[in-house]
């Protein structure tokens, strides 16, 4: 039976691939994206299942009319920017938590219950001191961005037990994939790497390269993400999303060297405010509540976000 899925952020890397998923499987969708990330040409032109609301998701009237309707929400649209919201941590508290506490209030006025929710592994901040972080760790967030997506999911808590909302929260690590954009200052260092590679640039490392991080390959997400919103039941409890493999800095380079015959110069630079050492994620809780997708291994789905042959 087709549904209609309200996807924030549709537009973005990230969404614009479950817009595609709920699509494919015969369901209708509304995106609601300001385009300050997203680009509308990541979304297809023709479909008649698909509408387009250009808007934000911190101006509350724009997304009380885009949850008017749907079955469930797909709650992703945030500035995706450690460094952003460092800059900027007034404008980035409006898209990371006001956002979120209006589509809380929408769901609510509109009676509407699922909503899977894209929190972050940087609510953990430092702690876990190179091991699998489980979602029981400390949270420290050490940033304005950290700390909205933490109190986000405080905020889906409250009206899960208030108002009977069914949050499907999962704490990602670090989502990479086709649709990145490497000119973005929001990107992750995969997409910006390997286009310095291509274009054959000098590559600047914040750090000294030994930092390391549990890389996740956007498809294996949606996989899981969909889970999320069909599952009878969720867990009431976040959920990470990762391998539990981590992967320093200079191992990607030299994978994205392996794939390009060679790197650029590579400098390493001061570390930046906010960023963290090592993530990785015990994977145990989402390995319990959800079947796991069959692993993209970095190195293929390097190969995809490049679109080189295997």
């Amino acid at each position: 039976m087709s549904k209609l899925f309200l996807v924030t952020g549709g537009a973005g890397f990230i969404g614009s691939h479950m817009v595609d998923a709920l699509l494919a499987k015969g369901h209708a969708v509304r995106v609601l994206d300001n385009l300050s990330m997203g680009n509308r040409s990541n979304l297809p032109a023709d479909n008649p299942r698909l509408q387009f609301i250009e808007g934000d998701v911190a101006d509350a009237a724009c997304v009380s009319a885009a949850v008017e309707g749907c079955d469930a929400v797909v709650h992703l649209a945030a500035v995706a920017s450690v460094q952003a919201s460092v800059d900027d941590p007034v404008s980035t508290h409006q898209s990371n938590f006001v956002g979120t506490l209006n589509i809380c209030e929408a769901m609510r006025e509109h009676r509407v219950k699922r909503v899977v929710f894209a929190s972050s592994a940087a609510v953990y901040g430092n702690n876990g001191a190179g091991q699998p972080i489980d979602e029981n760790t400390a949270k420290s967030p050490l940033t304005p961005y950290a700390s909205d997506k933490l109190s986000s999911e405080y905020y889906l808590d409250f009206y899960r037990r208030q108002h009977g909302l069914e949050p499907a929260v999962f704490r990602f690590f670090n989502i990479f994939g086709p649709r990145q954009d490497p000119s973005s200052p929001y990107s992750g260092v995969i997409s910006i790497f390997t286009q310095r590679a291509q274009q054959g640039l000098p590559i600047s490392v914040f750090g000294d390269g030994e930092q390391t991080r549990d890389f996740f390959f956007v498809a294996d997400l949606i996989e899981l993400l969909q889970q999320g919103l069909f599952t009878e039941q969720v867990v009431s409890d976040a959920v990470n999303v990762g391998w539990n493999q981590a992967t320093s800095l200079k191992q990607l380079l030299e994978a994205i060297g392996e794939l390009f015959g060679g790197l650029p110069a590579v400098t390493y630079l001061e570390p930046r405010a906010g960023d963290i050492r090592h993530s990785r994620a015990n994977n145990d809780r989402l390995k319990q509540a959800y079947r796991m997708p069959q692993e993209t291994p970095l190195k293929e789905g390097l190969r995809q976000l490049l679109g080189l042959a295997g």
